[in-house]
């Protein structure tokens, strides 16, 4: 009888398939775990605000650890192998934090991502010899990275489909793991809320059902920027909901609802307009020194809503959110004054909000 076994993996495959884990696992242990700042609030409010400081990362952003994450998961599923050419969809900084990847496991890197990406994660992505390919409407990103793929010979990485099942959200390393263990010697050891925004969902995902499967009473809430499809999807409850329109805060907010947007796991979104988002951010610094991308301003206003809510309730307790990644990726656009005018956005009522709700408790956002 003939053997009609195939052997898809030979043992040079499984062998180099073996050495690119050990590699990407070796990158995590080498990286301490991200720091968690305090923010001064006045002490007789009994709110404790924490940002987990995700900028500090060897690519410099919170999509470090969804690229570790991808690259395993493509790994351990046999689609990345010797000489696979990566090929991803971004609006710049998983792209990142992939090239950096691809080029410990010498591997070939594209991504699409849309024109107006900032310069700034441009050269981050071919100082670690990715390639870009633009398009001109970033909704268009999906189906150009397909095609790119299919013409390499590549995998797809598809970090909007795969982001919240690439990650163990009981545990293993994960943020929400790491989250609860730092506070562990706080006064507030399970935070009341924590904030965060959507990009692929995959975090809000993660946040989410670990809280629940380890029986936190810690709440959810998602802040979604201008023209995104999250909000108006989540409030309506429509899943194919899409507004087909760009998003200025990048790294979060998306012309459609992504794969890995898991609404269930959600107990609030906030929309925030994008002035608001470059008050937030600037308040920052002005207060700390931590510079922060538009992203994180997002956060914060959603962190400043909570604060007077739980002011308002007279509930004790404390907030968690992210710091995404740093504020020099975005010299030229949300730290430049002449941008911010040129895009119609005026922060100044939306700053001088956050300012009076920390001399006076009061929040009268404009």
């Amino acid at each position: 009888m003939p053997d009609e076994s195939i052997d898809r993996c030979s043992p040079a495959t499984r062998q180099w398939v073996d050495e690119a884990i050990r590699r990407v696992q070796a990158d995590a242990n080498r990286s301490a775990d991200t720091h968690l700042h305090v923010f001064p609030l006045p002490e007789e409010w009994g709110i404790d605000l924490y940002l987990k400081d995700e900028s500090v990362h060897p690519t410099g952003s919170l999509k470090h650890r969804l690229a570790r994450s991808l690259f395993l998961y493509g790994l351990v599923n046999g689609w990345i192998t010797e000489g696979t050419t990566i090929v991803e969809a971004s609006s710049g900084s998983t792209a990142v934090s992939e090239a950096y990847f691809a080029r410990l496991l010498g591997l070939d890197f594209v991504t699409v991502v849309p024109r107006k990406t900032s310069p700034q994660k441009i050269e981050l992505i071919e100082r670690y010899g990715g390639r870009c390919h633009y398009v001109d409407i970033p909704i268009e990103m999906y189906a150009a990275a397909e095609r790119v793929a299919a013409d390499n010979g590549g995998h797809y990485m598809d970090q909007f489909k795969y982001a919240e099942r690439a990650t163990d959200w009981r545990g293993n390393n994960n943020i929400a793991e790491s989250i609860f263990e730092q506070l562990a010697m706080e006064r507030f050891p399970a935070p009341e809320w924590i904030v965060v925004g959507a990009g692929t969902g995959g975090t809000s995902a993660t946040i989410g059902r670990y809280t629940r499967y380890h029986r936190h009473a810690t709440k959810l809430a998602v802040v979604d920027p201008e023209n995104s499809a999250y909000f108006p999807g989540w409030a309506t409850g429509a899943g194919d909901y899409a507004t087909g329109m760009p998003s200025r805060i990048e790294g979060i907010g998306r012309p459609r609802i992504e794969p890995s947007f898991v609404p269930g796991v959600i107990d609030l979104m906030i929309p925030v307009p994008d002035a608001a988002s470059m008050a937030a951010m600037r308040h920052l610094y002005d207060v700390t020194g931590l510079r922060a991308g538009g992203s994180t301003g997002t956060n914060l206003w959603g962190v400043w809503h909570l604060v007077a809510r739980m002011l308002a309730e007279g509930c004790r307790g404390s907030i968690v959110t992210l710091i995404c990644d740093g504020g020099e990726r975005y010299a030229g656009t949300y730290y430049d004054d002449d941008w911010l005018a040129a895009q119609g956005l005026q922060p100044e009522k939306h700053y001088a909000a956050i300012e009076r709700l920390l001399a006076t408790g009061h929040w009268s956002p404009p």
